[in-house]
């Protein structure tokens, strides 16, 4: 990067000036890790100290039978096929009492598009979950569920959602999104959910009081500057609504191992190579220096294993998901040697190990519990990492 660039950048950034389209594309051209991860870690700090924030919650995917075919996803099946599932409510609610010990907090509920489910399933499966489980928060479905939902029901996404919130729900989760940009995403959705729809529903949720995280599917046939289109697309929707509490990279995945039924889902895999560890780290940093209005950048451990998520808490991220113990999503496609779960003290030591003072939080991003933070006899404060 031109010396005089690097400079103008770095005095935006301190002077708390919001970064252009032109800014993050030549963030991402820089080759210089250590830089840009100083930089974000100096606006991560700014935002939110030396704080990694984390909730205790579980997954939930009541069905894995979908009518889309997306070119990235390995979790959907057909009607008939091997492996298929649908859950009885009763049987939802059997597992999600399961899943209830270590004072968990969330479930997070994500579904295939069901062709023949009706519409009441859903409502009720909420009211369902909530009743058994009163104090955990339910955030559900995608906005592609959503807006599914309107063509199953004949409703409208604004009744919808209202009924949703009557049967519990407290937030939307952030997928569907992947990238926004028609260029890359024809190629890579096989749903009806873009860009229009997909900030439609969010703007609806945000406006009843939800607050919704947003997230982006990198690391597969995208260039950086979809990614920057990506971010800035969010950060102008947050601009109105002031909605989001969290965007969430997420990295896109291979199919290391076969399926139980010998089939390859992931399409893409072919002609694609996963981000490395290092394009992992220069998303999270350029997404928090773009993202000047939303206030938590979140490493979802599951899809970067733990070492690329403790260095993300330095180079932009503040928060780290919690202790998930089954995500089919990600673990019906990957080997890539994460764990199925981590409990609350595998969390803090990781948070710790990084650096930083772990804090519990709940779904709204209320703080439950704040924990010690790192031996400070032992090691420095937190610094950005220097790679």
């Amino acid at each position: 990067m031109d010396a005089g660039l690097k400079r103008e950048l770095e005095e935006k950034v301190h002077a708390g000036e919001r970064l252009t389209r032109e800014d993050g594309v030549a963030l991402y051209a820089s080759d210089d890790l250590a830089w840009l991860g100083g930089l974000a870690h100096e606006v991560r700090t700014r935002k939110n100290g030396d704080v990694v924030h984390f909730n205790v919650n579980r997954h939930l995917n009541m069905t894995n039978v979908c009518t889309a075919s997306c070119a990235y996803c390995s979790f959907q099946r057909k009607p008939g096929e091997k492996d298929a599932y649908t859950m009885r409510i009763e049987e939802a609610v059997r597992l999600a009492k399961a899943m209830e010990g270590d004072n968990l907090t969330e479930l997070h509920i994500v579904n295939g598009l069901h062709p023949t489910l009706p519409w009441r399933y859903y409502p009720r499966s909420l009211k369902a979950l909530k009743e058994a489980l009163p104090q955990v928060s339910l955030k559900a479905f995608t906005a592609t569920e959503i807006h599914h939902f309107e063509t199953i029901s004949g409703m409208s996404a604004s009744d919808i959602l209202d009924e949703l919130i009557d049967a519990g729900l407290e937030s939307l989760t952030g997928g569907g999104a992947e990238i926004f940009d028609w260029e890359v995403r024809q190629h890579i959705v096989d749903h009806r959910t873009h860009w229009e729809d997909w900030s439609r529903i969010h703007r609806l949720a945000h406006s009843k009081g939800l607050k919704t995280p947003a997230t982006m599917l990198y690391g597969h046939i995208e260039e950086p500057r979809h990614r920057v289109d990506h971010v800035l697309r969010l950060r102008e929707l947050q601009d109105e609504t002031g909605g989001f509490q969290v965007f969430i990279p997420l990295r896109y995945q291979h199919d290391f191992v076969d399926m139980k039924d010998g089939k390859v889902r992931n399409t893409l895999q072919a002609r694609t190579t996963m981000a490395t560890g290092a394009e992992a780290l220069k998303t999270f940093a350029v997404s928090r220096l773009l993202f000047d209005n939303v206030p938590h950048v979140k490493v979802f451990w599951v899809m970067h294993g733990l070492s690329t998520a403790q260095l993300a808490l330095n180079h932009g991220a503040d928060d780290m998901d919690g202790s998930v113990v089954e995500y089919k999503i990600t673990h019906d496609a990957d080997d890539y040697g994460t764990p199925n779960k981590l409990t609350r003290d595998d969390i803090l030591d990781l948070i710790r190990d990084a650096g930083f003072r772990p804090v519990e939080r709940n779904t709204r991003y209320e703080i439950i519990r704040e924990y010690p933070g790192p031996d400070g006899s032992r090691r420095e404060s937190p610094q950005p990492m220097r790679v």
